[in-house]
């Protein structure tokens, strides 16, 4: 249970409820994709972002699954290209976080598995700080991009550190446990209550303007 329950993103989850619209507008990513597949990486990173971060579980693999989704790997290597592999990281709340793996085990195998290095890290997402981030890409939290499936988790930590936030939708629910499942439906829930609220959107990028759509590849790309 360690691993699955996650006390900041429960106690997230009571505090961004009943916040203000601005508190509520950090659960809301900039964009909001069926999966990486849609992103323009080229384009981000012709817009000034200089990295990307991913989370794993459901974002880029199966539930606890060390190999990237295989119809996921090409969009992966265009994110690589485009940015240079040395800035493109995994972010995860198990490989990597010193609670869990002290001696980088599991990051390491994640790292072997992914082709992607994975960040060490003492506090779970949405806790804890930009500056991990900053010094592995050398730049500021603002001018990267954090990519993954959760509202409460991915999107809430990035929003709070000024990155670019793209939510996808999770690669498979079948297996999660059921804790994170429960989670999954409250988080669900509330950021559909919150998009219902007209006032209330997600934060603006500088970097992004007025469009974050621009970001997304054309339909046809996709289906070619």
């Amino acid at each position: 249970m360690g691993q699955n329950f996650n006390w900041a993103g429960t106690a997230g989850f009571f505090g961004l409820a009943k916040g203000s619209p601005e508190e509520r507008a950090q659960m809301l990513p900039a964009l909001d994709v069926a999966d990486i597949r849609a992103v323009d990486w080229a384009g981000l990173r012709a817009a000034g972002f200089k990295g990307c971060v991913f989370d794993k579980d459901n974002t880029l693999t199966l539930p606890y699954i060390c190999e990237v989704k295989p119809e996921l790997a090409e969009s992966l290597g265009r994110c690589q290209a485009a940015f240079g592999e040395s800035q493109v990281a995994i972010f995860s709340n198990s490989a990597g976080l010193e609670q869990f793996d002290p001696d980088g085990v599991e990051a390491g195998r994640v790292e072997a598995g992914l082709g992607v290095r994975v960040l060490r890290h003492r506090e779970k997402k949405p806790a804890g700080g930009k500056g991990d981030l900053e010094r592995h890409f050398g730049c500021g939290a603002e001018e990267l991009v954090m990519v993954g499936d959760r509202y409460l988790t991915d999107v809430v930590f990035g929003n709070r550190n000024g990155m670019f936030t793209i939510r996808v939708a999770p690669v498979q629910l079948e297996g999660e446990p059921v804790g994170v499942r429960i989670a999954r439906f409250l988080e669900d829930r509330l950021v559909r209550r919150t998009r219902e609220v007209k006032q209330i959107s997600a934060p603006a990028h500088r970097l992004a303007g007025d469009d974050p759509a621009r970001f997304l590849l054309p339909e046809e790309s996709l289906n070619s």
